[in-house]
């Protein structure tokens, strides 16, 4: 055997070994997600040397190669596509070309990312927001935000906030042709997260005349506090987002002081003062027993009051919808949530249309079985062109 075919032969193993993912049986297409995780492993693994070495943030490596997939706002002959500003947060919006007798209805779209990656401009983003106003003939706002690790909670908030509020204005609707009676907000992951704390703090603003018809989270994250549910402990490992990456998203979000990362990969990080907020999260009481599968509730150990004193902002509302009193939730608009089973995120989602159904809100839950973290926005996946598929037709019927 020569040196060249050794040399290959261990190449082709590193490779195998490097790429192999273990993925449940009924996950459709695999070898595609495993395509996919090789690469985002192989620019995370990068970004780690990056940051041991100190050259560069992780999370800013990271956005250095996502920001590979922008495309210019290019219209075409079915929308006009364009970049401007509202409240100085960066938007794209996107209008329907053919004429429209009537107004039209208007959504409102938050990118995912984890607070800290990911953009309007974003190809996948840019194609959901074409077929979203194509298919509802709908003016769709697809906002930008600050962006973690330069920026922290509450930013990203307050530019989704700000951005919103501009929308809804009574000129800005109808310089765009909108009607102010089918307006939606969507979002997903993070930007899911964002959607459904805009929409519950949108409801006591006095300076706010016109309210959402729908909100629609797609795979939101909606807690802090839990960091142990099912979800959690069923998915660590299943890609692209396993427990490691969420938990250092929801630090990003608030620091870049990895004590609290640590501290919340543990379940070590609310302070005893706080532990009333277990209530609004406590998955032995909110998950159907299906999600339950076996799993025992066991109470997270406090963690030290002085991380909540610094960073108070993972016990903040804005920043965790899921802790919203029943009061709050039970004036929310008609909603829809997607799920998705190998999914981290999965019990959060789920555990809110729990609560929203027990304040009296109507709930559709579209949970995807087999379906995983960003299964509507990775292109290529057929399971994710049947979410899609479904989102739009929710919309469709009910904005």
């Amino acid at each position: 055997m020569g040196r060249k075919t050794i040399l290959l032969l261990l190449v082709g193993i590193f490779t195998a070994y490097y790429g192999y993912t273990p993925l449940p049986d009924n996950i459709e297409e695999p070898w595609k997600l495993i395509g996919m995780t090789f690469i985002s492993s192989t620019i995370s693994n990068v970004a780690l040397v990056g940051e041991v070495l100190g050259i560069n943030h992780f999370m800013n490596t990271l956005m250095f190669f996502k920001s590979f997939q922008d495309v210019p706002p290019t219209s075409d002959e079915i929308v006009t596509v364009m970049d401007t500003t509202f409240s100085n947060v960066p938007v794209r919006v996107y209008v329907p070309k053919r004429k429209s007798e009537a107004l039209r209805r208007g959504l409102f779209y938050i990118h995912g990312g984890g607070w800290c990656l990911g953009s309007a401009a974003q190809y996948s983003y840019d194609v959901l927001s074409r077929r979203t106003a194509d298919r509802l003939d709908a003016v769709v706002i697809s906002t930008n935000y600050r962006l973690a690790p330069k920026y922290h909670f509450p930013n990203q908030f307050e530019d989704v906030y700000n951005a919103l509020k501009w929308f809804l204005r009574k000129d800005i609707l109808k310089g765009y042709g909108v009607d102010p009676k089918r307006i939606g907000i969507s979002g997903d992951s993070a930007g899911g997260n964002l959607a459904a704390a805009v929409t519950q703090q949108l409801i006591d603003d006095p300076d706010v005349k016109i309210k959402l018809k729908i909100q629609s989270l797609i795979y939101p994250a909606l807690q802090t506090l839990d960091m142990d549910l099912p979800s959690l402990r069923e998915n660590s490992q299943i890609p692209p987002l396993p427990k490691s990456l969420m938990v250092r998203f929801w630090s990003e979000y608030f620091t870049t002081d990895r004590s609290l990362e640590k501290a919340m990969f543990v379940n070590q990080h609310v302070p005893v003062e706080s532990s009333h907020l277990f209530k609004f999260v406590n998955w032995s009481s909110l998950l159907p027993e299906n999600f339950k599968k076996g799993h025992i509730y066991s109470s997270p150990t406090h963690g030290p009051s002085e991380l909540a004193r610094k960073y108070s902002g993972f016990l903040d509302v804005r920043a965790a919808p899921l802790l919203a009193d029943d009061n709050k939730l039970r004036n929310l608009p008609l909603t829809y949530v997607i799920t998705c089973q190998y999914d981290v995120l999965r019990d959060d989602g789920i555990m809110y249309v729990t609560r929203l159904r027990n304040a009296g809100v109507r709930v559709t839950h579209n949970h995807i079985e087999g379906g995983f973290h960003g299964v509507m926005t990775f292109p290529g996946f057929k399971i994710g062109h049947r979410v899609e598929n479904q989102y739009l037709s929710w919309l469709s019927e009910n904005l």
